[in-house]
């Protein structure tokens, strides 16, 4: 059974570091770069908002047995494939798994520009992807 307690609790969270980050949405990308004090602050904060997306989403499949994810990112696209979520909100948030991963295992520098576009346009993607949960919450 789905434990709206906790998912509820996350999607609180969720919108705590969704409002700690948006404080940083105006910052130039020159200005971000000098900075290593927010970039830290940001990548973080974004990674955690990633982690409780695909938390909350990994409750979902355990409770409806749906096929195991084999990553960060295909915890969207089991969703996805299950009618859970429409094409659009499951390409947005599999791009933020893909970055979240950037972050974590340093792949690659973290290119300033992703991450300045994230703040300025995407935020509310994260918003977006509540909205569906909240939904999918209401049903039950």
């Amino acid at each position: 059974m789905i434990d709206k307690a906790l998912i509820l609790r996350k999607l609180s969270e969720l919108e705590e570091y969704l409002k700690q980050v948006k404080e940083f949405s105006n910052i130039s990308i020159k200005d971000y770069q000098k900075d290593w004090k927010t970039q830290r602050i940001v990548e973080r904060t974004l990674q955690m908002m990633v982690e409780i997306g695909v938390d909350i989403a990994n409750h979902i499949i355990a409770d409806k047995e749906y096929r195991v994810p084999k990553s960060y990112a295909d915890t969207f696209r089991v969703l996805y494939e299950e009618g859970v979520l429409a094409e659009d909100i499951f390409k947005m948030m599999e791009d933020m798994a893909k970055f979240r991963n950037i972050v974590v295992h340093r792949y690659d520098k973290v290119d300033e520009s992703i991450v300045i576009g994230i703040l300025k346009r995407h935020l509310d993607d994260f918003l977006i992807y509540r909205d569906v949960i909240m939904g999918i919450l209401n049903q039950i």
